[in-house]
C-alpha cells in the first residue's frame, strides 16, 4: 500500500466493538471475576508524612473473627525483593524501597501493614485495630523546603533530596544572551494531579501450589512489563506468571507500574496458599495511588526587537513525591527535550532538578510533558507582551515551516512530516482572529474581559528503542504481534498492549484487514493475556496506533504473502503477481481489472492445515504469523489549538465560548475513535487546569482526598470542541501512521493560560500559577487595582498594554500570580 493508493478499511468511522458489551452491561471488570473462596485484604496506613515506625501491634486485629493474619513490611521483605532504580544516568541517584516501610514512613497515606479476612468489611474494621507506635518527623511538603541546606532526608539513603539534577547546553544561549535586544523571563507552575480513573486499582491473585504457577487478574497497561516485574520481585520466573487483564475502566498512566499493594496480594496468595484480592477505595486512590505534574519552570528567552528568539535557557524543578516507581528524571527530561518543539531555536540550555518530598510518588500521567506547550507558548506571549507585538506575528517569524523539515532540534530530536506553521494557519483562520480582536476591543469599552490563546503542540508520540537507549533507561520501544488464520479462516491477532477504554479492537481490527485483506468484521483481536499475547511493552504514552497498530498492519501484510503463496500454488501459478485477497475472496488481475478466483480465504486455511503435502514447495503447515516492529526513536505529531474565554471581573468565572483544534497526526486508522481522543485530551486538559488540583497542607497532609474536594469537569464545564483535520502521513511508518492522544491535554493547557492572561492583559497581571480556578482568578483581578472599562485601548488588535488606559501601570509594573 503507498501513500498514494487510498485504502480499503484504515480511516473508516466504524462503530467501536467493544461498546456493544460496555452499552448492555457485559463488560468484564476485575471484579466481575469470581474465584471460590478469595480473601479480602485492607491496607494500614499513616496518618503522618514522615515518621519513623517504633512499633506496630497486630493481636488484636488478629483476634477478631474473620481476620486470617496481619502482615508488616518485615514479613513482605522475607517474601518478596526490594525494587531498586539505578540507571546508569549522571545526576540521578540509585533508590531502592521495600514492599512495605519496615522503618519510616513517607508520606500520608504510606501503607504500613495489610489485613488479610475472608470478609472485606471484617478486613477493614481489623485494619482500626492495628496499632502503629509512630514518631513523627519534621516533614519536607514541597521543593523550597527540600533543597534547603538542612533539609530533613525524605530517603534516608541519599545524601540530599535532589534525587536527580541534569544540565544541558547547545549553541551558545550565554553570547545569546548578551547580544539580545531583550531578554524576556517568564515563570509556569504546574500544580499537583492524579489520574482519577473511573475504575480504581485493584487485583486478584491466585497461586496454584501443584503447578507453582501464579496468575494474577489486574487491570494493567502494560501485561509483560508487569508479569516481569511481578516474577522478578517474587523470586519466580516469568513462566510462573500469567497477567490477566480484564476490561479496565480509565488508567491514564496510573496502571503501568507494579505497585507495592499488589506486589502485596501476589505474596499473600503465595504465602497463604489461597486466591487473595484487593479493591481500592477512592480515598486511598487519591492519596496513595499515583500522583503527576507539579513541575515548576523558568523561561530565559534572549529576543531581537521583531520578536526573534536567538537563544532559550530553561530551569525546571519537579517534585516528584516520597519514592520512585520510575527513575526519577524520566517525565521532566521529555519536556526539557522536546521543549522548543514548533520553533527554530538553535541555542538551548536547560537546567532540571527533581526533588523528593513527603507526598505520595508520581508517575505518568496521560501526557507526563503536559507543561511543555504552556511553557513554550507562554514565553512567546510574553516576547509579544514585552516588546508589545502581535503574538501571532512572533509566532510566525519563529515557526518551523515546510522549507525546514526535516529539523533537527538543539536536543538532537528530529521534526519530520510535522506541520506546525500549517496548523497555525489553520487555527487563526478558523477563529477568526480580525473578528476576535474587534469584539474584544468592543467588550472591553464595556468592562467585559475577552481573551484569545493559541497554543501550537508538538507531541512526542512513539518512543523507539533508541531513545530509551540514548536517554539512559532500560528498555524497549518495540512491539509484536502475531496474526493466526484458524482452518476455517476465522482471523485471530494480537498485540501487547492492552486498552483502558481507548477502543482498541476497532481500529487495531481495521489494520489487520488493510494488511490482510479481509473485512474488519472477520478479525478478533485479543489483548491482555501474557499466555496469549506476545510480549509487547503495552500501552503508555501514544503508541497504541503507530507501534500496536503499525505492527499489526505489517504482522497482516507478511500473513497475506503466505496466503497468497499458497493460493497461488492452488491455482497452479507460478508466483503470486497479479493476486490479492480482497475481503477475504483471492482475485487476480486480468485485463487491467480484479477478477475473482473461486478460492476464498477458508479454502487456503484449510490447504494450510488440513492438507499440508500439497502445498507448495517451501511452504509450512499452518497460518500462523508473528513480527516484532521497533519504531523510530521518536514519533512526532502536531496540532494548534485556539480557544475563546470571557472573564467575569466581579467572580473570577470564566467562561469557554469557543475552543478549535487544527490537527495533524498522520494517517488515521478510524476517525470516530480519534475524535473521541481527540476530545477526551481536551477535556482531561482543561480539567486539569481549571479545577483538578492535589493540595498538601505545610504538615504533609492531603487535604483533598475525595472527589468533593478533587474537582473534575464535567460536560457543563466544558466547551463543544471543534476539530480541523489536517492529517500528513509519517513517511517512516507503517501506513504514514504518527499517533495521538496526549497532545490534546498538552494544549488545552497552554491554550487556556494564553487565553486567560489576555483577557487579563489590561489590567497588567499574568497568571502564572495553575488551576486557573475562580478564587485565583479573583485574586488576580483585586490585585490589578481600578480597571477603567470606558478607555479605548490604543491597540486593540495586539496584546499590549497602554498605561493610558488602565488605573494601574503596564508593562514596567507588570504583576503576576506566584501563589
Amino acid at each position: 500500500m503507498t501513500a498514494d493508493t487510498p485504502f480499503t478499511h484504515i480511516g473508516k468511522p466504524l462503530p467501536r466493538k467493544e461498546d456493544r458489551r460496555f452499552l448492555t452491561g457485559k463488560g468484564r471488570y476485575l471484579d466481575d471475576v469470581a474465584i471460590a473462596g478469595a480473601l479480602q485484604v485492607c491496607f494500614v496506613r499513616s496518618p503522618h508524612a514522615h515518621a519513623k515506625i517504633n512499633g506496630i501491634d497486630t493481636q488484636v486485629a488478629r483476634d477478631l473473627p474473620g481476620v486470617v493474619g496481619v502482615f508488616t513490611g518485615k514479613d513482605l521483605a522475607g517474601w518478596t525483593a526490594p525494587l531498586r532504580l539505578a540507571p546508569p544516568i549522571e545526576g540521578l541517584h540509585p533508590v531502592e524501597m521495600t514492599t512495605l516501610p519496615i522503618d519510616k514512613v513517607r508520606f500520608h497515606g504510606d501503607p504500613v501493614a495489610v489485613v488479610v479476612a475472608t470478609d472485606r468489611y471484617v478486613a477493614e474494621d481489623a485494619a482500626e485495630l492495628v496499632e502503629v507506635d509512630y514518631d513523627p518527623l519534621p516533614c519536607v511538603a514541597d521543593t523550597d523546603t527540600a533543597l534547603a541546606a538542612d533539609a530533613p532526608l525524605v530517603d534516608d539513603t541519599l545524601p540530599d533530596n535532589l534525587v536527580s539534577h541534569q544540565s544541558f547546553s547547545a549553541g551558545d544561549p550565554a553570547a545569546r544572551r548578551a547580544d539580545a535586544d531583550r531578554v524576556v523571563e517568564a515563570r509556569f507552575g504546574l500544580h499537583r494531579h492524579t489520574h482519577v480513573p473511573m475504575e480504581t486499582r485493584g487485583c486478584l491473585a491466585d497461586w496454584d501450589a501443584g503447578r507453582a504457577h501464579l496468575s494474577m487478574h489486574i487491570g494493567t497497561q502494560a501485561p509483560h512489563p508487569m508479569r516481569g516485574q511481578l516474577a522478578a520481585r517474587l523470586g519466580l520466573d516469568e513462566t510462573q506468571v500469567t497477567v490477566i487483564s480484564p476490561d479496565i475502566g480509565g488508567g491514564f498512566g496510573q496502571k503501568i507500574a507494579l505497585y507495592r499493594e499488589e506486589l502485596t496480594v501476589a505474596a499473600l496468595a503465595r504465602h497463604l496458599d489461597r486466591p487473595v484480592r484487593w479493591r481500592e477505595d477512592r480515598l486511598e486512590n487519591l492519596t496513595s495511588a499515583s500522583h503527576a505534574r507539579e513541575t515548576q519552570c523558568v523561561t530565559r528567552a534572549s529576543v531581537r526587537s521583531d520578536g526573534r528568539i536567538t537563544g532559550l535557557e530553561l530551569e525546571l524543578t519537579e517534585d516528584f513525591g516520597a519514592y520512585c516507581f520510575y527513575p526519577a528524571n524520566y517525565m521532566a527530561r521529555v519536556i526539557a527535550m522536546i521543549l522548543t518543539g514548533p520553533y527554530k531555536i538553535a541555542d538551548y540550555a536547560f537546567d532540571v532538578k527533581v526533588v523528593l518530598t513527603n507526598k505520595c510518588g508520581n508517575g505518568p500521567m496521560r501526557a507526563p510533558m503536559a507543561i511543555t506547550s504552556w511553557v513554550m507558548e507562554g514565553t512567546i506571549d510574553a516576547v509579544a507582551r514585552d516588546l508589545g507585538l502581535d503574538p501571532v506575528e512572533v509566532r510566525r517569524i519563529n515557526a518551523l515551516g515546510p522549507d525546514d523539515m526535516p529539523y533537527t532540534m538543539a536536543t538532537g530530536e528530529v521534526l519530520e512530516d510535522v506541520t506546525p506553521l500549517e496548523t497555525l494557519e489553520a487555527a487563526v483562520a478558523g477563529i477568526d482572529l480580525h473578528d476576535f480582536r474587534e469584539r474584544q476591543a468592543r467588550a472591553r469599552k464595556d468592562g467585559r474581559l475577552l481573551g484569545l490563546g493559541l497554543c501550537t503542540v508538538v507531541e512526542s508520540t512513539t518512543y523507539g528503542s533508541q531513545f530509551y537507549k540514548a536517554a539512559g533507561i532500560p528498555g524497549s520501544g518495540h512491539e509484536a504481534a502475531w496474526v493466526r488464520l484458524e482452518p476455517s479462516g476465522v482471523v485471530n491477532a494480537s498485540v501487547g498492549l492492552m486498552g483502558s477504554g481507548q477502543g482498541y479492537e476497532t481500529p487495531l481490527s481495521q489494520a489487520v484487514a488493510e494488511g490482510l485483506g479481509v473485512a474488519p468484521e472477520a478479525v478478533r483481536i485479543q489483548l491482555g493475556h501474557t499466555d496469549v499475547a506476545p510480549y509487547g511493552m503495552g500501552s503508555r504514552g501514544a503508541r497504541g496506533a503507530t507501534a500496536g497498530g503499525g505492527t499489526l498492519y505489517l504482522c497482516a501484510q507478511k500473513a497475506q504473502a503466505k496466503v497468497l503463496a499458497i493460493a497461488a500454488g492452488m491455482l497452479n501459478l507460478n508466483d503470486t503477481q497479479g493476486l490479492r485477497l480482497h475481503n477475504g475472496q483471492v482475485e487476480r488481475r486480468l485485463e487491467e481489472a480484479w477478477q475473482p478466483t473461486g478460492l476464498s480465504l477458508a479454502d487456503v486455511a484449510r490447504r494450510a492445515y488440513l492438507d499440508p503435502t500439497a502445498l507448495p514447495e517451501g511452504i509450512t503447515p499452518g497460518l500462523d504469523v508473528s513480527l516484532t516492529y521497533d519504531p523510530p526513536a521518536m514519533t512526532y505529531s502536531n496540532a494548534t489549538h485556539a480557544c475563546e474565554v470571557e472573564l467575569d471581573p466581579a467572580t473570577g468565572k470564566l467562561h469557554i465560548a469557543r475552543y478549535l483544534v487544527a490537527e495533524d497526526c498522520g494517517t488515521v486508522l478510524n476517525p470516530l475513535v480519534v475524535k473521541g481522543q481527540q476530545q477526551g485530551a481536551v477535556a482531561m486538559g482543561l480539567s486539569g487546569a481549571l479545577l483538578e488540583q492535589v493540595v498538601y497542607d505545610e504538615n504533609g497532609q492531603n487535604l483533598s482526598a475525595t472527589l468533593a474536594d478533587y474537582l473534575v469537569a464535567t460536560s457543563c464545564e466544558l466547551p463543544n470542541i471543534e476539530i480541523i483535520p489536517m492529517h500528513t502521513p509519517n513517511r517512516k511508518t507503517p501506513a504514514g501512521i504518527k499517533g495521538m492522544a496526549e497532545g490534546g491535554i498538552m494544549g488545552a493547557i497552554g491554550v487556556i493560560a494564553g487565553a486567560v492572561n489576555d483577557a487579563l492583559a489590561p489590567l497588567g497581571v499574568t497568571a502564572e500559577q495553575m488551576p486557573l480556578s475562580p478564587q485565583r482568578l479573583r485574586a488576580l483581578l483585586r490585585g490589578a487595582g481600578n480597571f477603567k472599562p470606558q478607555t479605548k485601548l490604543s491597540n486593540p488588535s495586539a496584546t499590549t498594554h497602554d498605561t493610558t488606559t488602565l488605573g494601574t501601570p503596564g508593562t514596567t509594573d507588570r504583576r503576576t500570580d506566584r501563589a
